[in-house]
């Protein structure tokens, strides 16, 4: 079977702005994209993140950074988790699967990542309690197939489709006596081994442009920056 190339940026820290600003001009430049793109970042501060209908008020804005996601969900603290984002282009086979498909893609290879430190992880199922999605915290209330091992949700995602292709923004807790003390850079390098062990895919180092960090940071300062959008989904 021919493999194909995935490519990778091993992004560094940076504000919760600019984060969300990469992954919005990412989708929407996906089209120049080499192929599907996954891009593994930090945070420079204590951050949250709340999904694209959830309520601001929800969310721990005293003590934390919080940035609306282009992405649905509910809030995400950005303490200590590995962060990851998915650009997968219009038109790639991924794109043809449904939602929850997808969402199993990745999440089948965090499952096969935590096994490799003992623990025996299961994809939430459809039995979980109902809640209200404006307050949710994700890491609290599991939903269809995030990642639970132990009674503890360790993975989930979220994503965004138009016709530019799949954001897929998921992440990975750090909790734990078997992760806490794991690096960062060791469970990347897991979470590649598993994806490449369920796909016929290798990784190529990925180089961003100045230009296209230029456009982020605008993007980041206009939108993401502002009140009307972490507030009230408005510009």
């Amino acid at each position: 079977m021919e493999t194909e190339s995935w490519f990778i940026w091993r992004d560094t820290a940076h504000s919760p702005y600019l984060n969300m600003g990469i992954d919005e001009l990412l989708l929407q430049e996906s089209a120049a994209l080499p192929g599907v793109l996954l891009r593994f970042y930090d945070w420079d501060r204590p951050s949250v993140s709340i999904g694209y209908v959830q309520e601001y008020r929800a969310a721990p804005f005293r003590t934390h950074t919080v940035v609306r996601r282009p992405t649905g969900g509910g809030i995400v603290y950005h303490d200590d988790d590995l962060t990851y984002t998915a650009i997968i282009p219009a038109g790639h086979p991924v794109t043809r699967l449904n939602r929850l498909e997808s969402y199993h893609l990745f999440h089948r290879a965090v499952q096969q990542l935590l096994a490799g430190f003992g623990l025996s992880a299961e994809l939430a199922g459809t039995g979980q309690p109902p809640f209200d999605r404006a307050t949710m915290q994700c890491f609290t209330t599991p939903t269809r197939y995030d990642v639970v091992a132990a009674g503890q949700k360790y993975a989930g995602a979220a994503q965004r489709r138009t016709r530019d292709g799949i954001l897929h923004q998921g992440s990975i807790a750090r909790t734990g006596k078997r992760l806490a003390e794991v690096k960062r850079e060791e469970l990347i390098e897991k979470f590649l081994t598993a994806l490449q062990n369920q796909l016929a895919i290798s990784f190529k180092t990925f180089t961003v442009s100045k230009g296209f960090l230029e456009r982020a940071e605008s993007l980041a300062a206009q939108k993401y920056e502002s009140t009307g959008w972490n507030r009230h989904k408005q510009l």
